[in-house]
């Protein structure tokens, strides 16, 4: 089944909870570290769908869905990924764990790898930071790895949503090329 926009926009929460359970998801969530921006968040709903994924958590005192910005930015979609809000992102994280997931950060530190190098495992959580701070300290200390996309020019960082798509689809690709899986 594929929606195109104007279908996703005119789509009802009802219709798409009855349907989500026929769609095909990879066992990938992405975790909303205090992400402000309600059109990244949209967008990052866009992205869940397009690369499969089971859930988006959304973590910290941010927007939640039904919000009119949301809506506009992930053009509906909001309705046919199951979120959760929590509190703390430490908390979803914990859980994330006790579930077994491999927990990757998408941030730039000293201990980061490429994304190229990375050694991606499922069930993964791909958390993403906030705009002006990134993630936080506390939580980057519960990852398993810190993962980066090497920059090229003057700017030292892509879009938090640009970075993740990357690192989402870098995933998909080294699971699914691995002979092993």
């Amino acid at each position: 089944m594929k929606l195109n926009a104007k279908q996703l926009r005119q789509s009802r929460v009802g219709d798409s909870l009855q349907k989500q359970k026929q769609l095909q998801r990879n066992p990938i969530v992405l975790v909303l570290d205090n992400v402000q921006d309600t059109y990244n968040i949209g967008s990052f709903f866009r992205l869940a769908d397009a690369i499969g994924a089971q859930k988006i958590y959304l973590c910290g005192p941010v927007v939640t869905p039904p919000n009119i910005k949301i809506h506009r930015s992930s053009i509906g979609t909001w309705k046919w990924i199951p979120w959760q809000h929590f509190d703390s992102t430490t908390d979803c994280v914990n859980q994330l764990k006790k579930s077994g997931y491999q927990i990757i950060a998408c941030e730039q530190s000293q201990n980061s790898i490429k994304y190229s190098q990375a050694k991606y495992i499922f069930p993964l959580a791909i958390i993403a930071g906030s705009e002006s701070h990134g993630i936080s300290a506390n939580v980057l200390k519960l990852v398993d790895q810190i993962i980066e996309i090497p920059m090229h020019g003057i700017n030292i960082s892509l879009n938090v949503l640009i970075a993740t798509a990357v690192i989402s689809f870098q995933s998909l690709t080294k699971v699914s090329s691995d002979p092993t899986k």
